[in-house]
């Protein structure tokens, strides 16, 4: 089984559902080995919408990268993400920020994500996760690279233990 750090988002009522189903959702590509806590987050990118509620989890999974980005599009289509425009409003947003220490840059995946280290919401949680973890390409652990980030968007903790699955 190969880890999988899939980052959570949702910022469309009810965000909390949203992201209890995507989680129950990837429990059938695999197995979920730990779930960050939940944070609440100021929009990135276009401001003038609802905050979002981030999370991620280690998935451990036998699903090649290719076939699991289609699979996270067919959970986020199954639980109603509609298209909007770019960094706008989602039911449910699920992302593939690391495929163990694969390097991946294909037109349709790039892994590790292209963004994550300027994203305070993404490297929160994945600290949570695993602080220590060093991500490819990379000489730093996620401990470091969030007290790096740029980014100085608004975050809180929102519960610790939100999913119970």
């Amino acid at each position: 089984m190969i880890p999988a750090y899939i980052a959570l988002g949702s910022n469309i009522e009810s965000r909390l559902n949203y992201l209890t189903a995507a989680i129950d959702q990837l429990q059938l590509l695999g197995k979920i080995e730990k779930v960050a806590p939940l944070y609440r987050s100021s929009p990135y990118g276009v401001e003038d919408q609802a905050d979002f509620l981030n999370s991620a989890c280690i998935l451990n999974t036998r699903i090649l990268p290719l076939d699991l980005l289609n699979s996270l599009k067919d959970i986020e289509e199954k639980l109603g993400r509609k298209e909007r425009f770019h960094w706008g409003p989602r039911e449910i947003d699920l992302d593939i920020i690391f495929y163990n220490k694969q390097v991946i840059g294909e037109d349709e995946l790039v892994i590790p994500h292209s963004d994550y280290k300027n994203r305070i919401f993404v490297l929160m949680p994945l600290c949570d996760l695993d602080a220590a973890f060093i991500p490819p390409g990379e000489d730093k652990n996620l401990a470091q690279l969030k007290a790096d980030c740029p980014d100085k968007t608004q975050i809180k903790l929102e519960a610790e233990n939100w999913w119970t699955g």
